[in-house]
């Protein structure tokens, strides 16, 4: 859990700094006409209380296309306390949910990583560690560029998440 806070202090670190860095060029070609943010959970309220679970972090990075399509990569702990990662290729986004302009639906899928033995039959669908994944979420708009969400975790909880744009990559 030490490496995940580590990890989210670096972004905001990464965050402040960033008016004074320089972009790469292969960082301009990953990043050219989309929008690339930083995110960060630092809960998850889980539906059942099961005392082998455990805090939930989550860090990750979020690319949203300019035709609506998400990808990304987050790091977290999963519910029992095991490095997990999720990548998720697909992905999208529908603005002004319900007329509300800053209100979102967002839905990834992906792959997950992490859950292994003794957990492995608390996801679905999961082969040595590796599980298929499906997240909807809901995410509002608090500042330009910056957003509130919760993750909808099929019957296992909800993650509260924010997330900001990585400045220095703004065009």
């Amino acid at each position: 859990m030490k490496k995940m806070f580590r990890l989210a202090a670096g972004l905001i670190v990464l965050q402040l700094a960033s008016p004074a860095m320089a972009e790469p060029d292969w960082m301009t070609e990953l990043t050219q006409g989309k929008v690339l943010r930083w995110q960060f959970s630092p809960v998850t309220y889980h539906f059942s209380q099961d005392p082998e679970h455990k805090n939930v972090v989550m860090v990750g990075v979020e690319r949203e296309h300019a035709d609506a399509r998400l990808d990304g990569l987050t790091l977290f702990t999963n519910s029992f306390g095991q490095p997990t990662v999720y990548l998720y290729p697909w992905g999208g986004v529908l603005k002004s949910l319900g007329g509300i302009d800053k209100l979102s639906f967002k839905w990834t899928a992906g792959l997950l990583y992490g859950y292994r033995e003794p957990y492995e039959n608390k996801v679905p669908l999961n082969f040595s560690g590796f599980s298929p994944a499906v997240i909807p979420a809901l995410a509002y708009e608090f500042k330009p560029g910056w957003s509130a969400q919760v993750n909808f975790l099929g019957t296992a909880g909800l993650m509260f998440q924010v997330s900001g744009p990585f400045n220095f990559l703004a065009r």
